[in-house]
């Protein structure tokens, strides 16, 4: 049996601790607080110390004073055995001050009193020098008793002569014992004080790390990396305000769809100028969902909702503008798909009576009822082909013709209109077009079958499409009510419809009007209008009529704030 290779174990690389941002200020503060705290307790230590030895030299200095001018003093050092006096005097004196030792000694330095009746007799430990010349000093010195804070000052006879010393001091280990209490209640209220601050950073960490919920220096920069990356990134606009309603935060796209330029942060929503309604939307304290909104030259979907417990709002917003165009060219598509069903059908009709008549033997009625009818149909179709040479507009003026013939409005092309194939610059897509005299034609059919029951005659509806000294003219007119001269300023406004307030007639528009829903079909006008330097005119004749002019010379493009020029005719 062979034995088994062992297989190395593999050795896994020792984790890196990787401390949160909270701990790492906390260890920092904590060494912050240890340290002011620890140096303000020696400075206090040591102001003390000097407080307690400046206090000791005083009052060493006073008790030695008083002993050389005391004249039991004076007296004694004259007399023959001078100890016998000055003895029990200067232990009376050591005690009642409190100092360590009060020493009488001859000008040379031998001792007449001491504590230590040993030391009597004995030389004096220090220096003299200077209180033989008439001077009280005083130093620190290492006498009998061990270190100690001590004085030396001259006795003085009448004739001011020098016949005598007195040295007082205390020992170091007494002024230590004096500094034990303080020193203790300082040391307390340094811990005191160390165990509070720790408490309070603790507790300041602790909040600052669910705030940043754990996570490190390293890791708060590249969260903050991606956060800015992602906003840059990401093609819905984001726009975060604060309570006061100012804003926040404002990324590249939603700048784009609101068409704002310079600093945005910090400024309040209601001085971005945006359209009223949009306005409301936003800074209303009701959650908006999915609605639709129309800014100088987008459509916008809007989303909103509140940050917390009321900090602030937070919008979002999709660009609707292609979708929006898309829309209305399928719906377009619809009406000529529904123009040539029903155009079909017709035409079925009218082939059965063709051939009924043939199978009657009528056939001269045949061929002129089949000739009227051809006849009918082609000059329409001849009339815009030879006047509107651009295809996009004579398909769709053919289309919605059919359209309108299936709702009983006939639609006619005035004499004027003319526009030769190639005439349109490239910047007037097709898309605008079909967005401008789409939604006219849609809104003047719907307005002149609405006014149908009030006004004599069929409904009609006459477009005019020409160049016009520079420009491209486009207008519609219908035979319904008008519009109301008090509401042409609200005429291009979203959600604006005379439908909905329940008056017959006008130029109202509604779901009908190329899909857009309710109150958008005039507003798109005006918005494609207004992207291509376009104005749109709002008169009255019969019933209304809406001109749009688009200059052919060069892309002209309004400011985000200006209104369309808006005239109403007699």
């Amino acid at each position: 049996m062979s034995a088994r290779t062992p297989v190395p174990s593999r050795t896994r690389p020792p984790r890196r601790l990787v401390r949160s941002l909270a701990g790492q200020l906390f260890v920092v503060q904590v060494v912050i607080v240890a340290a002011v705290v620890a140096g303000g307790a020696v400075l206090a230590y040591l102001f003390t110390a000097g407080r307690a030895d400046d206090a000791a030299r005083r009052q060493v200095t006073a008790v030695a004073r008083a002993v050389a001018d005391s004249p039991t003093v004076r007296d004694a050092a004259g007399a023959p055995d001078p100890t016998a006096v000055l003895q029990p005097y200067a232990e009376r004196v050591r005690v009642d001050t409190g100092v360590s030792f009060v020493t009488v000694m001859d000008t040379a330095g031998v001792r007449w009193t001491h504590p230590l009746p040993e030391q009597i007799g004995r030389p004096f430990l220090g220096h003299i020098d200077w209180a033989l010349a008439g001077e009280t000093r005083s130093e620190t010195y290492t006498g009998t008793l061990g270190p100690s804070v001590r004085v030396v000052t001259p006795v003085l006879d009448e004739r001011h002569r020098v016949v005598a010393l007195v040295s007082a001091g205390i020992t170091v280990q007494s002024i230590s014992a004096q500094l034990r209490g303080p020193l203790l209640a300082l040391v307390g209220v340094a811990a005191a004080a160390l165990a509070v601050g720790g408490i309070g950073t603790y507790l300041a960490n602790s909040r600052l790390r669910r705030h940043t919920h754990g996570m490190g220096p390293a890791e708060l920069s590249h969260l903050y990396e991606y956060h800015q990356a992602t906003l840059h990134a990401v093609r819905e606009g984001l726009v975060l305000l604060d309570r006061d309603h100012r804003v926040v935060l404002c990324n590249d796209a939603a700048r784009e769809l609101l068409g704002l330029e310079g600093a945005v942060e910090g400024r309040p929503v209601d001085g971005l100028g945006l359209p009223d309604a949009l306005l409301a939307a936003v800074s209303g304290d009701t959650p908006v969902r999915d609605e639709v909104h129309l800014t100088a030259e987008r459509v916008v979907v809007l989303n909103t909702s509140t940050i917390g417990t009321g900090l602030g709002r937070v919008l979002t917003l999709r660009d609707h503008t292609e979708l929006q165009a898309l829309s209305g060219e399928l719906d377009s598509v619809r009406g000529f798909t529904e123009a040539l069903g029903a155009q079909a059908h017709e035409a079925a009709n009218r082939l059965h009576a063709v051939v009924s008549l043939i199978e009657l033997g009528r056939h001269r009625e045949a061929v002129e009822f089949a000739t009227a009818e051809l006849a009918l149909a082609q000059r329409l179709t001849d009339r815009v082909v030879a006047a509107v040479g651009e295809p996009v507009l004579a398909a769709l003026l053919l289309g919605k013709a059919a359209q309108a013939a299936e709702r009983g409005v006939e639609l006619t092309l005035t004499p004027d209109s003319s526009i030769d194939d190639g005439v349109l610059p490239p910047r007037l897509t097709a898309r605008d077009l079909i967005t401008v005299l789409g939604n006219l034609i849609d809104n003047a059919v719907d307005a002149a079958i609405t006014g149908a029951a009030e006004h004599p005659g069929p409904p009609e509806v006459t477009v005019t499409a020409r160049i016009d000294g520079g420009h491209l003219l486009l207008r519609v007119a219908d035979t319904g009510d008008g519009i109301d001269p008090g509401a042409v300023e609200d005429v291009f406004r979203r959600g604006w419809s005379t439908k909905q307030d329940g008056r017959a007639g006008g130029n109202g528009e509604d779901a009908s009007g190329s899909g857009h829903g309710r109150g958008l079909g005039l507003a798109l006008v005006a918005q494609a209008a207004r992207r291509n330097g376009g104005t749109v005119e709002v008169g009255r004749e019969r019933g209304a009529v809406l001109t749009v002019r688009l200059p052919l010379d060069r892309p002209v493009r309004d400011d985000a704030g200006e209104r369309e020029r808006v005239a109403v005719g007699p």
